[in-house]
């Protein structure tokens, strides 16, 4: 291992967050707005996300990571309806964009934490560019889940990070739950997995090659706690299996019992 090498040690893969940000997230109740019906509001995220930010995402991840899409054609077998992605989460930026690139022309909107649409000066941007935070109480929950089916319904791209925390350039794929899988299933919806890998470019850096596999179709034999699960179970095991192109590990990751001594190293 080379001597520079950044170290990161964990205890928990379920819960543990390796995140920069320290934000003081809104409170997301029954109040928050899902769907804008506002013209001028739609005109200009259509402006924001389309002629501004999508290019900047195209341009961000070729210059910093030589961002490669592999498998992308497997989308085509999905291009008149609306689906889910499932992608493990190693970027705070990259993460957010990757869906957008690998779905074009599609339009993505991000379950993400409320932390996302909480950033001063970016908070309608962020709602803009597709930011949909996790709902906090049963009104808000109501809200959210009528924004995913709508959305949805408009043949457009729901991406969901179902490990949840970011950890920086981790190279494997940690355990998740059945929770998001929810959707897919109450929905009926189709499900692709993009796994991100990690190579190394000509000066040294990462770069980011992301595989695409799908589409998975929700079990209507069985319940549906069951057909969560299995979908789950198929999402996780085609990341293992992609995972295993990394051949940079950029940050070493080190798990530790609560016992030790050790500090987890941020």
């Amino acid at each position: 291992m080379n001597k520079d090498k950044k170290v990161i040690y964990y205890q928990d893969e379920l819960n543990d967050d390796f995140a920069e940000e320290n934000i003081e997230p809104v409170k997301i109740d029954g109040n928050y707005k899902y769907i804008h019906k506002n013209i001028f509001w739609n005109i200009s995220a259509f402006i924001l996300y389309r002629i501004i930010a999508t290019p900047l995402a195209y341009i961000y991840s070729k210059i910093k990571f030589g961002m490669k899409i592999v498998n992308r054609k497997v989308l085509r077998k999905c291009k008149d309806e609306g689906y889910f992605v499932y992608i493990n989460h190693t970027q705070e930026i990259q993460d957010t964009l990757t869906p957008t690139l690998v779905t074009f022309p599609k339009r993505v909107y991000i379950v993400a934490h409320p932390n996302n649409v909480s950033i001063k000066g970016m908070k309608t941007a962020n709602k803009m560019l597709g930011g949909l935070p996790i709902p906090e109480d049963m009104e808000s929950s109501k809200n959210f889940l009528k924004a995913i089916q709508t959305y949805i319904n408009r043949k457009n791209v729901i991406a969901i990070y179902p490990e949840a925390h970011v950890w920086p350039y981790y190279t494997k794929i940690r355990n998740f739950k059945n929770v998001s899988f929810r959707y897919p299933v109450k929905l009926d919806r189709p499900v692709y997995s993009i796994t991100c890998t990690y190579t190394e470019k000509k000066n040294n850096k990462p770069k980011i090659v992301a595989y695409v596999d799908g589409p998975f179709y929700p079990n209507k034999n069985v319940s549906q706690k069951e057909a969560e699960s299995i979908l789950r179970d198929t999402v996780y095991n085609k990341m293992v299996e992609r995972s295993e192109n990394s051949t940079l590990e950029y940050i070493k990751y080190v798990k530790v019992d609560d016992n030790s001594k050790e500090k987890i190293q941020l």
